[in-house]
């Protein structure tokens, strides 16, 4: 069991080790205003800074709560078994040539299993990365520059790379920074542990992740867990390929589910806000760090422009962002503040009639703030301050300031450019509790993610996800057959059928189940492409003819009552992912899998509202309602067949690799589904 991080990452001692890293940790926390101990550590050296150096770490004073180490790789190890032995809080690993250098230092997998035996239960943070910034408390475990500055609160960011980090400390946004962190290598503590200790810091108001790999998803689980109940929101930013690229290919599923839908899906399930850029990342945490989530996503957009207000609402198509209509009480304020020659609407293009009008403009900011939208935005680019006066601009900004004063509301500043936010007004407007926005995408998705959050928080807590662990053993094909008779024992609709050896049985098996029919040829994987499938069969010899026609390829017959006519054809597949475990893929089904590309992921054990809410997403959901006046579907009975996936999938958790069930036909409503096709790989 790991000790807790609590030293480590609020030390009140730092011992350092090493040459010129560890004299600029001393430089980085006398420059932030530590005010802890601090203990250099060399062999030869009397002095550093001023400070007594001490010759090993049996001469310290007393335990460091926390460590620098920037030595040499083995010596590392060395450090943090004399470090561990004295109960010392813990340290961060500098030296790089571990795990991350395999493929050039045969050694390295050797070397970072034996660094983390050395330290037992003291944490580590690394190796190969640079280490820690508090600046909460000035305490910098650090050997860089960095462009950061005190905070009495803020946000958490952590990422693995250390040159991420940099580049996120040079922020110019206004995001007041608490703490920015490294992982490296993740050899024992990993972002999610490291997410769950910044997490507990009062002064902490939003988490974000930069994750390259999930490090370990019960660690993950229990971060997004503490999140809710402190009501501080995690964010993601999810890069990078798969974790272990074990996926079969001889399903439709593992062409659907690529590792990144998974990773949609895992942090959806635990409530963590999804973003694809660090823009995006450092806007949203500005969002969540003024208002934390939002209830919903219906926004107000004012601009003194016809292209700008065009901009907004073009930036809206495809999101789940709404601009609300004004409400009629809205409509009077706004006319006698701007006149007859403006259109009331939203977005808000309020002209230039009022521009430097301070009481105009902060009686139609007013009145706009006034209709109940979740957030309201003001498009105001600011020109540069070396050429150009900004005082109109600053006039702007009073008004909102003013106007969400007035009303309470929760207000933001976008700049359509990022570089027209400057710093300094970024800074001011934060102080004045309204976001300053650096981009209008970038805006817009800080407003769905802190909904999405809200969103999740609001459902019931998931159950822990199905362990990732399975059992050893050759993983083993059950062709149509033997995939039906599994799946039909847990309640999934198959068709009345008979498996027969030659033409003259498939013929005679035709018969006794009632024409029209299909055939199958058994043992391939896929029938259509190899012509051992055959449909609509009428009577007895074009059964036979087509039996002898597939014999070749076929190591026996299926022979089934034909399926009427469906709504829809569904997939539904599993699939075994190397950090979630088993997963759910459900889509548009058939032939077309691939080219329609319309599917989801379900993350397990599942629910029916969970089920129900993931077919709504997809495009052949409308299908399902009825499309163009069509009957709809059975959509009550697909989601009970997908509820019987789920629990096939569940119960045979550690066996199974992969289920493909292709098509599910649904049919009219009332009429229920039929599953006419399935392949699952598992173990023995």
């Amino acid at each position: 069991m790991i000790r807790p991080l609590d030293r480590l990452i609020r030390p009140k001692s730092i011992a350092v080790y090493g040459g010129k890293e560890a004299r600029r940790v001393i430089e980085q926390c006398d420059k932030m205003g530590f005010a802890g101990e601090i203990w250099p550590v060399h062999p030869k050296l009397d002095e550093i800074f001023g400070r007594k150096c001490y010759r090993s770490t049996a001469d310290l004073p007393a335990p460091p709560d926390a460590s620098f180490v920037g030595v040499n790789r083995a010596l590392t190890i060395d450090i943090i078994r004399e470090l561990s032995a004295i109960d010392a809080g813990g340290a961060v690993c500098y030296a790089s040539g571990f795990r991350e250098a395999m493929s050039e230092l045969s050694d390295g997998g050797d070397l970072q299993e034996a660094l983390v035996a050395a330290a037992g239960d003291m944490p580590i943070i690394g190796p190969n990365c640079y280490g820690l910034i508090n600046m909460l408390d000035g305490a910098l475990l650090w050997p860089d520059q960095h462009g950061m500055v005190r905070a009495t609160k803020g946000v958490a960011i952590l990422t693995q790379s250390s040159n991420i980090a940099c580049n996120i400390s040079m922020q110019t946004r206004g995001l007041p920074l608490a703490y920015l962190m490294t992982a490296g290598n993740q050899a024992q503590t990993g972002l999610s542990g490291l997410a769950c200790a910044v997490l507990e810091d009062p002064r902490v108001t939003a988490v974000g992740l930069h994750i390259e790999g999930f490090d370990d998803i019960r660690t993950l689980e229990r971060l997004a867990l503490r999140a809710r109940e402190l009501k501080k929101p995690v964010i993601a930013l999810k890069v990078g390929k798969s974790e272990a690229a074990r996926k079969a290919t001889v399903s439709h599923t593992a062409s659907l589910a690529g590792n990144d839908a998974v990773s949609s899906a895992v942090l959806e399930r635990l409530g963590i806000g999804r973003v694809h850029s660090l823009p995006a990342m450092l806007e949203t945490l500005k969002l969540l760090h003024l208002y934390g989530p939002l209830a919903d996503t219906d926004i107000s957009s004012m601009s003194c422009s016809g292209g700008e207000a065009s901009l907004m609402s073009d930036a809206a198509v495809g999101r789940n962002i709404h601009y609300r209509d004004l409400k009629p009480e809205q409509l009077p304020p706004l006319r006698e503040s701007l006149g007859e020659m403006v259109t009331l609407a939203n977005p808000l293009d309020y002209h230039t009639f009022v521009w430097g009008n301070l009481e105009r403009q902060t009686a139609a900011f007013t009145a706009m703030m006034s209709g109940g939208y979740t957030m309201n935005l003001v498009v105001l680019d600011f020109p540069r301050g070396d050429r150009c006066d900004s005082s109109d601009w600053m006039t702007t900004v009073d008004a909102v300031v003013a106007a969400a004063r007035a009303t309470g509301a929760r207000a933001g500043v976008v700049a359509s450019l990022g570089e027209n936010m400057p710093e300094d007004i970024a800074l001011g407007l934060m102080e004045e509790n309204v976001v300053p926005f650096s981009g209008i995408d970038e805006a817009l998705t800080a407003i769905e993610t802190a909904a999405a959050i809200d969103s999740a928080w609001t459902k019931p807590t998931p159950a822990p996800l199905i362990d990732a662990a399975i059992v050893d053993g050759e993983a083993v094909m059950l062709f149509e057959d033997q995939a039906k008779a599994e799946l039909a024992a847990f309640g999934v609709p198959t068709p009345k059928g008979k498996v027969v050896a030659t033409p003259d049985e498939a013929a005679k098996a035709a018969e006794e189940i009632g024409f029209p029919v299909v055939l199958k040829g058994l043992g391939i994987a896929h029938k259509t492409e190899s012509g051992a499938v055959r449909l609509d069969l009428r009577d007895a010899d074009s059964v036979r003819e087509a039996a002898a026609l597939m014999d070749s390829v076929a190591s026996g017959f299926l022979v089934e009552e034909m399926a009427p006519k469906p709504v829809a054809e569904i997939i539904i597949g599993a699939m075994r992912d190397p950090v979630a475990g088993p997963v759910l893929t459900i889509g548009a089904g058939g032939i077309l899998v691939e080219l329609l590309e319309d599917s989801a992921i379900l993350t397990l054990p599942t629910t029916p509202d969970a089920i129900r809410e993931t077919i709504g997403r997809l495009k052949v959901s409308k299908l399902l309602d009825g499309y163009r006046g069509g009957r709809a579907g059975d959509k009550d009975a697909l989601i009970q067949t997908v509820a019987a996936v789920a629990h096939y999938v569940a119960t045979n958790a550690t066996k199974v690799e992969e289920v493909d069930v292709n098509p599910v036909m649904v049919l009219p409503h009332g009429m229920g589904v039929v599953a006419v096709d399935a392949l699952i790989r598992k173990r023995s």
